[in-house]
């Protein structure tokens, strides 16, 4: 099983970073006599535009008043350390980004981004070994924010085991090892509706993270060339899907998977926030039955 392969990522938090953050929106007019809105502020107000949310909705999940809420976005009012995560919190902001605000109104960065080799990360590494393991025959990997494979198990590795060596090269990114023409996307019999599944998944992630990295990996898949799809195994007469499934061809076979994705419940450091666990589940006997032939 191949083990995990850490990638490091520079940190994004800083100045640039916080620019990005501001130039999303508009800085909010300041009313007449009042302070010129604070960095913290506009990032604030910018977030929760991108998230559509009301000062007065805001004030009301954050046990606080509009009022309140508005005096801190135009630099009326500084907000305590506490109430910037507060509102990060409702306004679903990034673990990343959580740090950028704190900078932004003065603090020091509350989360950590410590490398997945770093000894201190032995455990959470061992217990994910642990887990992609205990889940074979069955397919599972992990991946990081931009999709990056840090560790997957041997059903992986046989659903891959024919990828020309240059998509498999160290880190290997799973949306082009689904998407590229000569990766896994001739063998996927429904590719059109998988893909746009994916490329739509993507699309959330770039609105909830604000990722340049992930934007560009985007542009990338989405113009790869799609081929004329050929006959789907839904014409097989099998059982309609439970939820929208992975049919991909494997040594002249159609296995049937679909897919659940698991993150860590409350992170306290950004390396682990931005991991993500993908299984896939057999969605018919057939398939069911040929993987466990396979272990």
């Amino acid at each position: 099983m191949p083990t995990v392969a850490p990638r490091r990522r520079n940190s994004e938090v800083g100045p640039q970073n916080t620019r990005a953050a501001r130039a999303k929106g508009p800085r909010a007019a300041a009313p007449s006599g009042a302070a010129e809105p604070s960095e913290v502020g506009a990032l604030l107000r910018a977030w929760r535009e991108e998230r559509r949310v009301s000062q007065l909705d805001l004030a009301l999940r954050a046990d606080s008043s509009a009022r309140h809420i508005s005096f801190v976005e135009t630099g009326r009012a500084k907000p305590s350390e506490d109430f910037v995560l507060k509102l990060a919190e409702h306004l679903d902001v990034p673990v990343r980004d959580r740090n950028a605000l704190l900078l932004a109104a003065g603090y020091a960065p509350r989360f950590k981004q410590t490398p997945l080799d770093d000894p201190s990360m032995a455990t959470l590494r061992a217990g994910l070994e642990q887990l992609l393991q205990g889940y074979e025959p069955y397919p599972a990997l992990v991946v990081d924010a931009t999709y990056q494979v840090v560790a997957a198990n041997s059903g992986i590795a046989m659903l891959l085991d024919d990828l020309p060596e240059d998509l498999l090269a160290q880190p290997p990114n799973a949306m082009r090892l689904v998407l590229h023409p000569r990766g896994l996307a001739p063998k996927i019999r429904n590719l059109r509706e998988w893909r746009e599944h994916l490329l739509h998944q993507m699309g959330r992630q770039i609105a909830l993270h604000r990722s340049a990295e992930l934007k560009a990996l985007y542009d990338e898949v989405a113009a790869y060339p799609v081929a004329d799809p050929g006959e789907d195994a839904a014409a097989d007469g099998q059982v309609a899907p439970f939820a929208l499934p992975l049919r991909i061809e494997h040594e002249g076979r159609t296995l049937s998977f679909v897919s659940s994705i698991s993150t860590f419940n409350t992170p306290m450091d950004v390396t682990v926030a931005e991991l993500a666990i993908e299984t896939l589940l057999p969605a018919d006997p057939a398939t069911v039955k040929y993987l466990q032939s396979k272990a």
